[in-house]
């Protein structure tokens, strides 16, 4: 990876995360966004948190053709990350501009790549992802939300992409998030049995951490 990609990678993650906020008003009311987001903070977390966010997928994958892909995927996912932190919710247009751009970007990509036989692998994980979480949802006391059900199916399209190994762990590390920060949380007294909490940063975070690993 050069440091010229890097250089021009880590400003448009600030900004994706500067902007994250004001769009994620738009699906959520201003204070619980504000109040996620820290905005007025010195320390600038949406711009820090879009920083490392693009500039993690940037060194894992450098000037592969799927990474501007992945990078606006980012993008829509930190508004949608605190939009379902504010709200326990998961926009349709959100997910469904994801979703868009997923299949448009994969498919230049594979252009790009010379690599057609690679969307057949993206399908698979999208249905992968779906079927998986669909069970998921219907199980008896399931709090999974229909949005958790299509983020997942698009997050599965860049997953399988990039490869079965990279799928599994995909789909596997955000559940694995989620039960631990239950278990710190409950342990804490900060949250009851009972308590609602977002699953949908746990598949975004779940899905990038995945893409970085080789």
């Amino acid at each position: 990876m050069s440091t010229g990609l890097l250089a021009c990678v880590l400003p448009l993650g600030a900004l994706a995360g500067l902007a994250a906020p004001r769009i994620a008003r738009r699906y959520a009311r201003p204070p619980a966004v504000d109040r996620v987001a820290g905005t007025g903070s010195p320390a600038g977390l949406g711009a820090l948190a879009g920083a490392v966010v693009f500039g993690g997928l940037a060194v894992a994958l450098g000037a592969d053709p799927v990474l501007p892909v992945l990078l606006a995927l980012a993008a829509v996912g930190l508004v949608l990350a605190l939009v379902d932190l504010a709200c326990l919710r998961l926009p349709d247009p959100l997910v469904g501009a994801a979703g868009l751009l997923a299949v448009a970007g994969l498919g230049g990509a594979a252009l790009a790549a010379g690599t057609p036989g690679r969307l057949l692998d993206a399908a698979a994980g999208a249905a992968l992802g779906f079927a998986g979480h669909v069970l998921l949802a219907l199980l008896p006391g399931s709090r999974l939300g229909f949005g958790d059900v299509k983020l997942a199916a698009v997050l599965g399209l860049p997953l399988g992409w990039l490869g079965g190994s990279t799928l599994a762990l995909g789909l596997l590390l955000p559940h694995l998030l989620h039960g631990v920060l239950v278990l710190v949380l409950l342990v804490a007294g900060r949250v009851r049995r009972d308590t609602p909490l977002p699953l949908g940063p746990a598949l975004l975070v779940g899905a990038w951490l995945a893409a970085l690993l080789p």
